[in-house]
């Protein structure tokens, strides 16, 4: 008997020089690459989703406090999948199969349902959808409450970026330049859940214009995100001499649904694994929405909402 990967059913893309392979279990990106330059820092096909990498976040993004929350008035408990912290952690979805169906040599979509269980009563369908194209991989990702009342759902997504150096080798986080268009980064406690807000002007977190990252350590969660004219937020990487010392950039672009960057420098990662490459994660709601009602989607009976996000890299 064929044994299969842990990452379940394989389904690669192809456009030009570029193929993303999108995976049943957690139904994300497990590799992107470009004229065979690694943009992921993906997994291999023998392997798990290590640390998040690719997945597809749902009905919620990041951690819930406890695994608890108050709906209807009463106290629901969520599993803790975070021992570390005692939190709920990137959702019910992330280890379930996807149901992957191939629309073109450069487009599929993945697609589950969460049907409710203890901790969160609630029946929703998710879809994304992928596009593989001249500017890079799109990703739009819809939920809808199929349930007869309403639900609490927020959503995210975890790709880790390798930095392009010259020749497409990747850079450490150490040598990136990174551009966040936030205003506002959110305070955690020990258990990395937001208990306030500050302005990141002129601070170590002020990366409104591109800057070295250097030694500074991201496990950070941006707000109050500014746009460009066609209304969308971009995170940009590239090597401290950018093009012109021969490497390139990663944007990673986000609608208005995602209102929240999660971006994380991998410090907490063991091994060849730590400051390797960047998390950038939108997000449309933060850590501990479902307490903090902080970008909260409520979907009545029916009910969908929705929103794109993407990787385009430049070399």
């Amino acid at each position: 008997m064929e044994a299969i990967p842990p990452s379940g059913r394989q389904l690669e893309l192809v456009h030009a020089g570029s193929s993303v392979t999108v995976v049943e279990v957690g139904g994300g990106p497990r590799d992107y690459r470009v004229d065979g330059v690694p943009v992921l820092d993906g997994y291999p096909l023998d392997a798990m989703a290590s640390h998040g990498r690719g997945q597809l976040l749902a009905p919620w993004p990041n951690r819930i406090a406890g695994g608890r929350y108050r709906w209807g008035g009463a106290t629901l408990q969520l599993p803790v999948s975070e021992p570390a912290t005692g939190n709920a952690i990137h959702g019910l979805a992330r280890w379930s199969a996807w149901d992957l169906e191939r629309t073109g040599s450069a487009s599929a979509t993945a697609s589950f349902t969460v049907h409710a269980q203890t901790g969160y009563p609630f029946t929703l369908d998710f879809r994304a959808e992928y596009a593989l194209g001249d500017e890079g991989l799109a990703v739009t990702m819809t939920a809808t409450n199929r349930s007869a009342s309403a639900a609490p759902v927020g959503m995210g997504a975890h790709p880790y970026l390798f930095v392009p150096g010259p020749g497409g080798a990747p850079l450490p986080v150490d040598d990136a330049t990174l551009t966040i268009p936030a205003n506002r980064r959110l305070l955690v406690n020990e258990a990395l859940i937001p208990i306030d807000a500050e302005e990141v002007a002129g601070g170590p977190f002020d990366f409104r214009a591109a800057r070295p990252v250097g030694r500074l350590a991201l496990d950070t969660c941006f707000a109050d995100l500014r746009r460009d004219a066609d209304g969308l937020a971009r995170v940009v990487l590239a090597g401290e001499s950018g093009e012109a010392g021969g490497g390139g950039t990663v944007i990673v672009w986000m609608d208005q649904a995602w209102e929240y960057i999660q971006i994380f420098t991998s410090d907490s990662l063991r091994g060849d694994e730590r400051r390797r490459s960047i998390a950038v994660e939108p997000q449309t709601c933060p850590a501990d929405a479902f307490n903090s009602g902080q970008g909260l989607r409520i979907l009545e009976p029916g009910e969908s909402f929705g929103g794109s996000w993407g990787i385009q890299p430049a070399r």
